[in-house]
């Protein structure tokens, strides 16, 4: 997938930070040149959404394509800052930049490419992605943490509204968890950044009502599920949307609760669904923070596969080559230690683990040990004679690279129960890189990994010899995407990141 440059395309890759006048230097937020979001020039004839999701596609393995050699900053922009409420209790915090999981969707309109962005001073953002300038900012109740989903209907009658971001964010700084109307799920016009509905994500057993999961859309149904634990199927057009509560929501079709009623108790209601779900063979799977990996039926409707782990998961259920599941685990309401577990979904759940990796416990924040961010393969990259790579973070700071279809002879490791267990696979490569809850990032010879030490660009080859070619000091918790020589990530410290060579 590496494109060959010739020596006039070398020539201004090299030059451009210097043209653009804003190498290392703050790009301005509301640019003058910058068009309006009702002006009609905005509407291209050609839209193609590269990365619509979070991790790319429907099987969460997708990272976009040729990364630079090396973390040179061809711009950066400065996202600010905004407040959030944890809780009653500890009250008001203010945060910079943007987080988890928090990475770029990228689009191309015609040959100018586009980055959309959330980020903590509340606003979602689409940004010319050669310059960092801003097309338009629309504002949200409160910080904007997840990825969004881009639907796109190359039919629609009006074209402005033919490519929709759906996002969102967290519950308002002005609401409560029993406030009656919570709209911190909505759909924006992708061209005008005008708002087209708002959803309330209403009041459950769990103790949160954000949304951090990016939809996974099937044709016109979106499959999500939101952080007060109900697996939502709805209708994202807005000209089904109907008023509600006094709002125009979406056309839900049905909800599934993602959790138990034995769940709640044991967890005190940190019954939270962070994940995006991820596609396999008919059936949409997502993890849960009771504990549990579902598989819903895309033919009955239902939830029909429920591998119990016990344990918080944020991250998202990864899908491998072979058709199984990668899923991270939290280590929070069990007796062992977390990690990573592959999954064979197609195996009744009792029988469905292939193998387990275990990471050593750790202290951070309000973490005690696990993987917080989700698992990144190389299957979509590998190429021929090239083994399948797995790579993840823990809490503790080390980057763990696996091969998932072999596992070690003879040895096998306790799960998470402490009781039962299981085999486990083949590290080839191992490094401190710092805390992190960020995804690793596969493309065919490099690796991305964000943490709260920076980002750091390794290189490796069939031989799983992995060097590291360049490393950026910031405090990252986002996860980074890739395109043509292009590298886009936001920090905690404020700044959206766009390196090159």
């Amino acid at each position: 997938m590496n494109p060959t440059f010739n020596v006039l395309s070398r020539t201004l890759l090299l030059l451009a930070p210097f043209i653009w006048g804003v190498f290392m230097s703050a790009v301005p937020d509301n640019p003058p040149n910058a068009p309006k979001s009702d002006d009609p020039s905005v509407v291209k004839t050609r839209v193609e959404p590269l990365v619509p999701t979070f991790l790319g596609n429907r099987q969460r393995n997708f990272y976009g394509q040729n990364p630079p050699d090396q973390l040179n900053v061809a711009w950066r922009k400065y996202l600010g800052k905004g407040k959030t409420v944890i809780s009653r209790k500890i009250g008001e915090k203010e945060w910079k930049g943007a987080g988890w999981t928090g990475q770029p969707l990228l689009v191309r309109e015609d040959s100018t490419m586009y980055v959309i962005q959330g980020a903590y001073d509340h606003h979602l953002r689409k940004i010319r992605a050669r310059d960092g300038q801003t097309v338009w900012k629309y504002k949200f109740d409160d910080v904007v943490k997840g990825t969004g989903t881009l639907w796109h209907q190359p039919g629609y009658q009006e074209p402005e509204n033919r490519l929709v971001i759906l996002q969102g964010s967290r519950l308002g700084i002005d609401n409560y968890l029993d406030s009656d109307y919570i709209p911190s799920f909505r759909a924006i016009s992708y061209f005008t950044g005008k708002e087209l509905w708002r959803m309330n994500v209403g009041l459950t057993r769990s103790y949160s009502r954000d949304v951090d999961g990016s939809a996974l859309m099937l044709r016109d149904t979106a499959y999500l599920g939101l952080e007060n634990s109900r697996f939502t199927v709805f209708n994202p057009d807005y000209r089904q949307a109907t008023r509600r509560q006094g709002m125009l929501q979406p056309e839900i079709y049905h909800q599934r609760l993602l959790y138990e009623p034995a769940d709640v108790r044991k967890h005190d209601n940190n019954v939270v669904t962070e994940s995006s779900p991820a596609l396999l063979n008919g059936r949409i799977y997502v993890t849960s923070g009771s504990g549990h990996v579902y598989g819903y039926d895309l033919k009955t409707n239902q939830l029909e596969w429920d591998f119990y782990i016990g344990s918080d998961m944020d991250g998202s259920a990864v899908v491998t080559s072979d058709s199984c599941l990668l899923v991270s685990v939290e280590k929070q309401y069990i007796s062992g230690r977390g990690g990573v577990f592959k999954l064979d979904p197609s195996r009744k759940p009792e029988n469905a683990v292939v193998w387990y990796y275990p990471v050593p416990d750790a202290k951070l924040a309000s973490w005690k040990g696990g993987v917080i961010g989700s698992v990144g393969v190389n299957h979509q990259y590998a190429i021929a004679g090239q083994d399948k790579l797995a790579a993840f973070v823990d809490i503790d700071g080390s980057l763990h690279v696996v091969n998932p279809r072999k596992t070690k002879p003879r040895q096998t490791v306790l799960g998470p129960d402490s009781t039962q267990h299981y085999p486990t696979p083949r590290v080839v490569f191992q490094k401190d890189v710092g805390p992190s809850i960020s995804t690793p990032v596969f493309f065919e010879d490099k690796l991305l990994v964000a943490s709260y030490d920076g980002l750091f660009l390794f290189g490796y080859d069939r031989h799983h010899h992995f060097v590291l070619r360049d490393h950026f000091p910031a405090p990252f918790e986002a996860t980074p995407v890739a395109y043509d020589n292009k590298i886009y990530i936001a920090s905690r410290n404020g700044y959206l990141y766009c390196f090159s060579d």
